[in-house]
């Protein structure tokens, strides 16, 4: 015998939140997907100088990212068929999977907290190498050409031109065209890689905060019609 009343009225929104979450993975699959195929970011990370990529932390988070969104899309399946069938069995394997995903998801933010800029660091870094080897007059000519390559890709991906306003003057010629004193003014790349993995860490942030608040319901209603099934099924 099926449920009734308040259980009936908790099968229905448990139904709903897992109908919710099954389309939050399919964001979160379809943001880490766009950030990652995204071209300002993927010609910013594919560059290349001496044969070492440039820093892959970001692109492994992608990853994970996609990992994630795929599995909430089937606990997401799971709860609905557990909520429709009001199998305790389904119920309960989808309440772990949610606690499961929950820690993971608050493990991962904490991560990505206090490593929030050490992506932005190391492709700062590998900017000012590549800075370096071009400038420094004592650099093979084969040396200089793969800096420049990774200077006009990065200053032409960020919209940016140098480091400081030495670095603007003496590599002019590898910025996006501008006229007069454009050059001088255009933003130094420093500060537009930073502002770039920024901007993605907060789309990140938000579409983690409202998974986690659909977890939080679905994991309350999922045991408390858990616990309706079996006393329903005593009487």
């Amino acid at each position: 015998m099926g449920v009734e009343g308040c259980m009936k009225c908790i099968k229905y929104l448990l139904f709903v939140f897992n109908f919710l979450f099954w389309l939050a993975g399919g964001v979160v699959l379809g943001v880490a997907l766009w950030l990652r195929h995204d071209p300002q970011t993927t010609q910013v990370l594919d560059t290349q100088f001496e044969d070492k990529p440039a820093p892959n932390t970001f692109f492994i988070g992608v990853y994970i990212l996609i990992g994630v969104g795929a599995v909430m899309m089937i606990v997401g399946f799971l709860g609905c068929y557990g909520a429709i069938q009001e199998s305790q069995c389904m119920l309960g394997t989808f309440f772990i999977c949610l606690v499961v995903l929950f820690a993971c998801e608050v493990a991962a933010g904490i991560w990505g907290f206090v490593h929030k800029d050490e992506v932005a660091s190391e492709l700062k870094m590998f900017y000012d190498q590549a800075s370096t080897a071009y400038l420094m007059p004592d650099r093979s000519a084969e040396r200089k050409e793969q800096a420049k390559a990774v200077l006009v890709t990065l200053h032409n991906a960020l919209d940016c031109c140098g480091s400081n306003f030495v670095s603007k003057l003496l590599s002019a010629d590898l910025c996006p065209k501008q006229k007069g004193i454009g050059v001088i003014a255009k933003a130094d790349c420093g500060t537009r890689i930073k502002e770039l993995f920024t901007e993605k860490l907060y789309i990140i942030g938000i579409a983690a905060v409202i998974v986690a608040v659909i977890m939080i319901l679905e994991m309350i209603f999922s045991m408390v019609l858990c616990c309706g099934i079996r006393n329903n099924s005593v009487y």
